[in-house]
């Protein structure tokens, strides 16, 4: 008898895993700006997601990172909170208090669930995240580029039941275009190395606004365009693209 799992995408890289009775935040984001747009709907506030046994956290940017709305929100400060060290340290100054910072193939647990960080390579310092409990592993890809080492996931963690990766490709215009996030045929070239049961793409609606999309960011925002790889590369992995709040339940 397999462990329930489920995941429910709140908007961009936010997401409420629930892995048996746990329930783990990835990524909050719950506000935006005038350069900072979700392109997709709120699923829930704060203050209707109920209880959090953990959150993870991938790095300190913004949009994945929304400790004031966490607060403003209501939840408990006490709930614990991994990611690196980076995350923490702004973490502990906004008056978090169960702090857990991981690096890169460092682990940490909270009651029944382990949650190991894995390489990531962004515009700052950024972890990816291996959660496992009850015999179900999900690997969370935040807003990394595709690199290398993360094809070690399953060699060292084991099969997984479950990727959420970034496809957007986004890129930073003043940066001369250079590429911070993985594309859909960067995530779809891992999907077929990491093989998970299901796959559910992310991080694609995100915009800067009108002025911010022709002068800050370019970005693909068409997750079909990585399910579509992913038929080309790993036919028999299934791949889903849920709508905010719609709660997926993993076979």
């Amino acid at each position: 008898m397999k462990t329930p799992l489920a995941v429910t995408r709140i908007a961009h890289a936010c997401q409420l895993i629930e892995l048996g009775d746990l329930r783990v935040l990835t990524d909050p984001w719950f506000t935006e700006t005038a350069t900072y747009h979700p392109g997709e709907r709120l699923a829930t506030p704060v203050s209707a997601l109920g209880r959090l046994d953990a959150v993870v956290i991938s790095h300190e940017h913004y949009d994945h990172c929304d400790l004031d709305a966490l607060l403003a929100g209501g939840l408990d400060p006490g709930t614990p909170l991994i990611g690196p060290g980076t995350v923490t340290a702004l973490a502990r100054e906004k008056g978090f208090r169960t702090l857990h910072t991981i690096e890169a193939w460092e682990s940490a647990r909270v009651g029944d669930l382990t949650v190991t960080a894995t390489p990531g390579e962004h515009g700052v310092h950024e972890v990816t995240f291996v959660l496992q409990a009850g015999g179900r592993t999900v690997f969370f890809g935040g807003d990394s580029l595709r690199v290398p080492e993360l094809d070690e996931i399953p060699s060292r963690l084991g099969p997984l039941d479950l990727t959420i990766l970034p496809t957007n490709g986004l890129c930073v215009r003043p940066a001369g275009l250079r590429q911070v996030v993985m594309d859909a045929e960067q995530a779809a070239e891992l999907t077929a190395v990491l093989r998970p049961a299901l796959a559910i793409p992310h991080h694609y609606a995100f915009h800067s606004g009108y002025l911010g999309d022709r002068m800050i960011t370019k970005a693909d925002q068409d997750p079909r365009h990585y399910a579509d790889a992913v038929a080309r590369l790993a036919p028999d992995i299934e791949v889903r693209i849920p709508l905010p709040g719609v709660r997926v339940v993993v076979p």
